[in-house]
């Protein structure tokens, strides 16, 4: 059997995910990491992407968070989401729509949002597509 931590996935709106997990796998703002059991305690932002998660069974699980923090402590690793979802449940049309109203706000085609929402709005869009397309290749294993 191998080792495991508690993991709980946490937005505002809800409990995503509470169970042990073999690793979990976060877009940390200094980069991607990896945790698995026995890593050293750790507090890091989180930058919008995914957040995959393997389970005790072996099972891959995929979470899309727009940002939060990722807290490593020894028996238990905890992602506060702002907002957050299972990437499977998310809709690659609506995401795609949101990156090209982002790219039109920034090249000026929009008077209604701001640059900095705007490019805000992108980098979101284009994490959530980053995540589905993860989720997409893990189905082709």
């Amino acid at each position: 059997m191998a080792m495991t931590v508690h993991c709980d996935i946490v937005s505002a709106e809800r409990q995503l995910y509470s169970g042990l997990v073999e690793m979990v796998v976060a877009a940390g703002v200094e980069g991607d990491l990896g945790v698995m059991p026995g890593h050293a305690p750790l507090l890091t932002r989180l930058k919008p992407g995914p957040v995959r998660v393997k389970t005790q069974d072996g099972e891959e699980i995929v979470f899309y968070v727009s940002g939060g923090f990722l807290e490593v402590q020894p028996k238990l690793v905890t992602v506060l989401a702002d907002t957050a979802e299972r990437a499977q449940d998310m809709d690659a049309a609506d995401a795609e729509r949101a990156k090209q109203h982002a790219k039109d706000a920034l090249e000026g085609k929009n008077a209604e949002m701001d640059y900095t929402r705007a490019a805000a709005a992108l980098a979101e869009a284009t994490a959530r597509l980053r995540t589905i397309d993860q989720i997409k290749k893990m189905a082709k294993r």
